[in-house]
């Protein structure tokens, strides 16, 4: 992908050499900017556009309702008994610390990228289409998966608040078809239908709907809160006057509860799905992130107080924590007001687990990675009704036959893949962003070739440019006289001091080196810190190793200067993540620890699925990709190319 190659001489060995194989995986699509989202103009362009209709209060109600789900209702109780104890509220605050490492990430890809596709688009743009294609692939499953599990699990809260399963209609309740042993849920099926015909109906109505139940939701939370702080001050908060003090399972236990209540968190970035249908993405999406998640975590941790304070965490019922706490005070009619809770918890996590779904499809079939019926958006309503049917009769399906309570590990797979991507395409946007363009073959016949050199890579053009723009001799050695101004104390300022600064193509190399070395050390302090089964000899050096490839990467990073081309990458003006790279390494850490912890049944699931992913991509996307045949240009040559093209078909 470094290299310009000639359209005419595509059919040779270098033309295919950068179509298949390797270079296939490693190809970039153009950032949208600014400039090019408003001269777009072409049919396809117009006939794909999503309607512009989100505000800041819509991304709120869509991250809520998508992060919190019946889970807490159940959560609080298992995760105090087994690792908390007292001390479950701070675990709820390490762990929404921990992911809000990864919405710093997503809030300034997401406002400098705002198209659909999410977590995938940032992963095509910034490291190739091989891993894009694998997150994208990755978040189908989970999304699929997401919604059918979270479908199974309202038809037995809807069972609670009828008084019993025998209560509920015929055609609502689980049955088990004669000789099969097969647990169908007409309910969870029906339910799913429902939302995607919402979804369909248009993005305002259905977030309007989504809005209400999510304030319904909130509303339960809130009578936990206000009614269970006035029976604790009334019994004298017994929970937290105990023998075994506030970390009865010591700091390790509580930490392990963090990383269990991780997964509450799982729902912010469906916000970042809904980005290209948002009215000004560079303000509204990072605050719209930011402001739910925090919500989230304030709803969580004030709840976790309430309860853990009602009831010693040694006695709470690990199904009904928060009713049984209610009833030991004699409030045994709050169980309805809990499980209301429960299923519009429930019906709010539905609907934001099959809204980014279509979307997600829609971005891959533009791309051309899927086929084009995924990418039809609807004249009327303006979303991609195609796709969303799609999606809603697969989950209805999964929901209607499968117990995927099994599967249930793998929902999280994509997420924490997706975190992991989004953290390291914030470290390839800061040092190393693309500096090269694919131009289409539209452009490739009245576009002259011999214009620009065709056997150099783009850092080369990107020298020799700077070089015949520079006053002094355009002999550069690897250090070259500067005039710096920095107040960062990087290797680049402290060169710069003494007149000297190190060369651009090298700066990028280190970069691209580093960036790697905290990708593996990540992994391999991860495994060997996971796997118990080593001797501790083992264990401890191989964790050094993995400690010293992070270290050395995070010394580089900060060290050395990030490119000035991530000014004006993309939208200009959105969020800009803090501490890089100290935030997105430790991001990448936490999220490649959770992914090795899943556990090998749950990998080995994954994996088939991945390897359907790999083999629909060899035979469909690797061919059908809109940088089939592309040439690819240095940046700053892409504007004389488009103008000098439309002066030629003029």
């Amino acid at each position: 992908m470094g290299f310009l190659v000639d359209s005419r001489e595509g059919s040779g060995r270098d033309g295919q050499s950068s179509r298949i194989g390797f270079k296939a995986l490693i190809r970039r699509k153009q950032v949208d900017s600014a400039h090019s989202s408003s001269s777009s103009s072409s049919s396809s362009s117009r006939q794909h556009q999503l309607a512009r209709e989100l505000s800041i209060s819509h991304l709120i109600s869509i991250g809520v309702g998508a992060t919190i789900g019946a889970g807490v209702y159940i959560l609080v109780g298992t995760v105090a008994r087994e690792h908390s104890g007292p001390a479950l509220a701070i675990s709820f605050l390490i762990a929404g610390i921990a992911a809000a490492l990864s919405a710093f990430c997503y809030a300034e890809l997401s406002s400098r990228c705002p198209s659909a596709g999410s977590a995938y688009h940032y992963a095509y743009i910034c490291v190739g289409e091989g891993v894009a294609w694998l997150v994208g692939w990755a978040l189908i499953l989970e999304y699929t998966l997401g919604g059918s599990a979270v479908a199974r699990g309202i038809s037995p809260n809807l069972a609670l608040m009828f008084g019993g399963n025998d209560r509920l209609p015929s055609f609502l309740a689980r049955q088990t078809l004669p000789g099969l042993d097969i647990v169908v849920d007409p309910c969870a099926a029906i339910l799913v239908l429902i939302v995607t015909a919402l979804l369909c109906k248009g993005i305002k109505e259905s977030i309007a709907a989504q809005a209400i139940v999510t304030a319904a939701n909130i509303c339960a939370m809130m009578f936990v809160i206000v009614a269970g702080s006035y029976l604790g001050f009334k019994t004298g908060w017994v929970g937290y006057r105990l023998p075994t003090g506030y970390f009865p399972y010591g700091v390790d236990g509580m930490l392990a509860g963090s990383a269990t209540v991780f997964f509450a968190y799982i729902g912010f970035d469906a916000v970042a799905s809904t980005a290209e249908e948002v009215k000004n993405p560079q303000r509204d999406l990072p605050l719209g992130i930011a402001s739910s998640l925090s919500l989230c975590c304030a709803l969580y941790m004030l709840v976790s107080i309430v309860i853990v304070g009602l009831v010693p965490y040694y006695e709470m019922d690990p199904d009904t924590p928060i009713s049984s706490a209610f009833a030991q005070n004699g409030m045994q009619w709050a169980a309805y007001v809990v499980s209301a809770g429960a299923v519009t918890a429930l019906c709010s996590t539905l609907l934001g687990s099959i809204l980014p779904q279509p979307r997600i499809l829609m971005a891959m079939a533009r791309d051309g990675l899927l086929p084009s019926f995924f990418s039809d958006v609807s004249k009327n309503t303006q979303v991609p009704v195609k796709s969303t049917i799609a999606s809603g009769v697969g989950a209805a399906i999964l929901a209607f036959f499968m117990d995927v309570s099994e599967l249930a590990g793998m929902v999280s797979v994509g997420t924490l893949l997706a975190f992991t991507t989004v953290a390291v395409s914030v470290l390839i946007l800061r040092y190393i962003p693309p500096n090269e363009v694919p131009l289409p073959l539209s452009l490739q016949e009245p576009f002259d070739p011999l214009s620009l050199p065709c056997q150099m890579s783009a850092d080369d053009i990107h020298e020799k440019s700077s070089e015949i723009n520079s006053p002094k001799d355009s002999a550069k050695p690897l250090l070259d006289k500067v005039d710096s101004s920095i107040d960062i104390p990087t290797i680049g300022s402290c060169l710069a001091r003494y007149g000297c600064t190190l060369n651009e193509k090298r700066r990028r190399k280190i970069a691209g080196w580093s960036i790697l070395s905290t990708c593996v050390g990540a992994l391999i302090l991860t495994c060997a810190a996971s796997n118990l089964s080593l001797p501790s000899y083992v264990r401890y050096s191989v964790c050094g190793i993995g400690v010293m490839l992070l270290l050395s990467a995070l010394v580089v990073l900060s060290c050395i200067d990030q490119d000035d081309a991530r000014h004006n990458f993309g939208h200009a003006g959105g969020f800009t993540c803090p501490f890089v790279p100290l935030l997105p390494i430790v991001c990448i850490l936490i999220n490649i620890y959770l992914l090795i912890n899943l556990g090998v049944d749950t990998w080995a699931r994954v994996s088939i699925w991945l390897a359907i992913g790999v083999i629909v991509y060899a035979v469909y996307g690797r061919t059908h990709s809109c940088l089939h045949d592309v040439i690819y240009v240095p940046t700053g040559h892409a504007e004389k190319v488009n103008k000098y093209s439309r002066e030629v078909l003029a």
